[in-house]
């Protein structure tokens, strides 16, 4: 597939010293551990993003059954199985010692023809995007990238020069987007942490004057979330249904396009099953478990998800109580961990409920930085769409650089 007009194309193959993934290790998930070198999983690959969240590691041991698929600093990283298939990025330097497992291809280009950062926005352009889903589509039931695929994958080759100034451009629409990310999370970490000062260490204003009960403050209840709250269990329609080109509505089944808060939308449906309305609370009720977006939009959600609305119009609260309870991927507020949630187990979830009275005081508190935090998502997705619109004029010479 050609973007670049009047440019040498070239097998990829022919230009890269490395392609290739790895495998999980004996013992699966089990031989994780907290801090040693990196094993990155398609989790952590979004389109020009790297995830850090989930990011697991491995023991020296472990690593050195998997030095063939060392990762190093510039390397691509190409999703190449399941849902995620086909999202690309670079990895930071700062994960670094890595290792990929099965799920991620290891893509090193020969510098001195091909350079990484110009290959990772070939790769993640809208139109390389669709040709990469169809590709991997057209093999089975199974989503897959295939070694030889990826090797036989056309790609334009400029001149080092022309390669640098497109990367330049086009980088200084991420290094926008990137800052807009952080403060996103600074602001929804400060939320996080007023929750905690308030509802878990219980230093809520008014507290000195308030008897503990039980555990609880008085006037406060501990309720089941099916009590709190709306909840809607995910289902998956048909997969004929499914398509990328924005027809019907969008359709998530899992975390593959969680954002810092808000969803990406790749997949859309043309049959509305189980609806998320706008500002709904996105769950995941798969591994990995409590991983939690607010939709901005009406979505179709499929099994791996559930749909969470406040029944007393606290959602701003809602969503900060499920964040601080499933405060690791995986694992509950009492410390068990779940490979999968079931229904009446998510029912089943015990919340805190303080009074309105503080809640409402919370909500004063948090309500101007979600507000915040939207316009920030609002910034990030203008600032996508331009670079987006950008990137094929480049590739194809209609806007010279």
């Amino acid at each position: 597939m050609k973007l670049l007009k009047n440019t040498e194309h070239v097998r990829l193959g022919s230009v890269c010293s490395k392609i290739g993934s790895g495998a999980t290790p004996r013992g699966g998930d089990g031989v994780y551990i907290d801090a040693g070198t990196a094993i990155i999983r398609s989790q952590n690959v979004y389109n020009g993003i790297f995830e850090t969240a989930g990011l697991a590691y491995l023991t020296e041991q472990h690593a050195e059954q998997l030095k063939g698929v060392t990762v190093e600093s510039r390397d691509v990283l190409l999703n190449i199985t399941g849902d995620s298939v086909a999202r690309c990025c670079q990895v930071p330097d700062s994960v670094l010692p890595a290792r990929v497992n099965q799920h991620v291809s290891i893509i090193r280009p020969n510098e001195e023809k091909l350079l990484p950062e110009f290959l990772c926005y070939y790769l993640v352009s809208p139109l390389m995007q669709k040709y990469l889903l169809s590709r991997a589509g057209s093999g089975g039931t199974r989503k897959a990238l295939t070694k030889g695929m990826i090797k036989d994958f056309e790609v334009p080759k400029p001149s080092i020069i022309i390669q640098q100034k497109i990367v330049d451009t086009l980088s200084a629409y991420d290094n926008l987007i990137e800052n807009n990310r952080r403060r996103i999370q600074l602001l929804e970490q400060s939320a996080r942490l007023l929750y905690k000062e308030w509802f878990v260490n219980l230093r809520f204003p008014g507290h000195e004057h308030t008897n503990i009960i039980d555990g609880v403050p008085e006037g406060w209840e501990r309720k089941p979330l099916c009590e709190i709250g709306d909840i809607t269990m995910g289902q998956s329609p048909n997969s004929i249904y499914y398509n990328v080109d924005a027809n019907g509505l969008p359709f998530h089944q899992g975390v593959s396009n969680f954002g810092v808060r808000f969803p990406s939308h790749e997949t859309y449906c043309t049959v509305q099953g189980r609806i998320a309305e706008p500002g709904d609370i996105l769950f995941s009720v798969r591994a990995p478990v409590g991983r939690i977006n607010i939709t901005p939009d009406k979505i179709v959600i499929g099994r791996g998800l559930a749909a969470i609305r406040s029944s007393c119009s606290q959602q701003n609260f809602l969503f900060y109580a499920l964040k601080s309870f499933f405060f690791k991927e995986d694992m509950m507020g009492g410390g068990a961990i779940f490979a999968a949630i079931t229904k009446k187990d998510l029912y089943g979830v015990e919340l805190v409920q303080p009074t309105d009275k503080i809640v409402a005081m919370f909500m004063a508190h948090v309500l101007p930085i979600d507000i915040q935090i939207a316009n920030l998502q609002q910034t990030i997705e203008n600032l996508a769409k331009a670079r987006d619109l950008l990137l094929p004029k480049l590739m194809n010479g209609e806007i010279a650089v």
